[in-house]
Formats: structure tokens, sequence, C-alpha cells
């Protein structure tokens, strides 16, 4: 299954923390955001990737043009540097679509602009490039498949540190409440998608506003909501927290935690023989 990947941000709030780039290029660890949320689609199978390119997007595609597969992989180096081997492999496997969707476009138009590389898809992934999760794709594949949904979206519970607080009609506080633990569910910005939805999307508008509201209008807007980890990058605060994550467990890392587990179950072998 193909995945749209809209890449065109800037990133406002987080200039002056880092380099001038697209905000899905920002760096968490050693590979930009992008390429965990790539490997996340990856790991399940789904390897053909459609970059829905705006602000700056050279900066993505020379990225992807000289990629230095040393920097995430263990590698064997001989005579002089003249035989690198690979020990395991990133991206060789994926394939790639690079689509100029304009730097100022929204997300509406950016979809309707890369619908001539989805023709004879009967469903497609898609996400704002700006989130990581560990949400189980493939339970969320399968709801949507069994609905009439034209597209669903992850509703996850926001991690900003605000509170939520409820007043009655004379203006005394009845109670104060952190946001998190609330029962407020946002957009979180993975979403599943039918061909059909083209129908939906009229020149200019924005997709979760014109074209969500006509799916709402027909009950075609179906959610599916995440109870593991999530977490947005709009902020400096929010990259310093996916960054302190990468530097220990971090909980998007599925493709990790399956060779953590083989790896585990063979030393269990060893030590049984």
């Amino acid at each position: 299954m193909k995945v749209v990947l809209f890449c065109g941000g800037a990133g406002m709030r987080l200039r002056g923390y880092i380099d001038d780039v697209p905000k899905p290029m920002v760096q968490i660890g050693t590979r930009p955001i992008l390429w965990h949320l790539m490997k996340y689609y990856a790991h399940f199978g789904h390897k053909d990737f459609i970059l829905c390119l705006g602000y700056k997007g050279n900066s993505i595609k020379d990225y992807f043009l000289h990629y230095d597969e040393s920097v995430s992989n263990n590698f064997v180096w001989s005579r002089g540097g003249k035989n690198v081997h690979f020990l395991n492999r990133d991206i060789d496997d994926w394939t790639i679509t690079f689509v100029e969707t304009g730097a100022n476009a929204n997300i509406g138009e950016r979809l309707k602009a890369v619908e001539p590389y989805l023709q004879g898809e009967d469903m497609f992934l898609a996400n704002y490039s700006d989130g990581l999760s560990d949400v189980p794709l493939p339970a969320m594949l399968e709801t949507f498949r069994q609905s009439n949904a034209v597209a669903a979206l992850l509703l996850v519970q926001p991690t900003a540190s605000f509170d939520i607080v409820h007043a009655g009609p004379e203006g005394m506080v009845r109670e104060i409440c952190a946001l998190s633990r609330s029962d407020i569910w946002i957009n979180g910005g993975f979403f599943v998608m039918r061909n059909e939805i083209f129908r939906y999307v009229q020149p200019g508008e924005e997709l979760v506003r014109e074209p969500f509201q006509r799916l709402i209008q027909q009950q075609a807007l179906l959610t599916y909501k995440c109870s593991g980890f999530w977490q947005c990058m709009d902020t400096f605060k929010d990259k310093q927290a996916l960054e302190d994550l990468n530097q220990s467990k971090a909980p998007w890392k599925v493709w990790d935690c399956v060779a953590r587990s083989s790896s585990d179950h063979s030393t269990v072998l060893a030590a049984s023989i």
C-alpha cells in the first residue's frame, strides 16, 4: 500500500533552535523525523512512498540522493575503504516518488497534487510527517477495511502540559485537571483513505475542513483511538522529548522491538543448549 507523506511544512515554531530545513527534516538522533516515520511504515510492509514536497523540498531530495547508510547500520570496512560490506540495510527496498506540491499549499491541495500517482490504488496511507507513534497499523487497517468509511484518522490524547479549568456560571472554579488526563481526543495525523476521497476534495480546500465535513455528513469518516505512544514535534520542547526517548527506549521504533525480541529469543535458546 502506498504512503503519502506531507513534507511541505516549514516548522516555524522550531525556528531559532534548528537549521532552516523543512519540518520533516528536523533531526531525531542521527536521522530526520521523516526517516523514523518511513521506517515505521516499512516495518509493516508499506515501502512505496510519495513525498509531497513544499518548503525547501530540495533538501529532502538531496538527503535521499546522497543517503549515507553507514549512519544507522553496522558494516565491515576493509582494503582501506575499497570494500564496505553492510551487515544490515535501511532503505534498499524502498520506492520513493518526490512530487513538488507547492511552497504554500495546504494539505488538501498537496493531496490533490499527487492524485495521478495513486491511480489504481483502492486504499492508501497518509501522514502529516510531524509525529511518531507505536499504533498497531495492521489493526487500524483491518478496522478500516471492515467499514464503509472513505477515510479514517488516528485519535490521540494531547500531550501538552496544559490544565483544563471547569467553572460554574458564577465564575467559581469547580475543577482543574490535566489536559492529558481528560477525555479530549485530537487528530494524530495518521490517515487511511480510499481513492474515493478525491471526489470530496475541491480546489483550495484544507483536507480536515470542508472535505472531512462532507464525509461526516455522510457518516463516512472513521476514527481509530491510539492507546499507546504518540508524540508530535511542534515545538523545541517536543523535539527534546523525542530526543530523550531516542536515547533510551523509543516506543515508535517498532522495528527495533522485533530485533530485540529475536535477539532475546536467540539468547534463551543458546543458554538452554
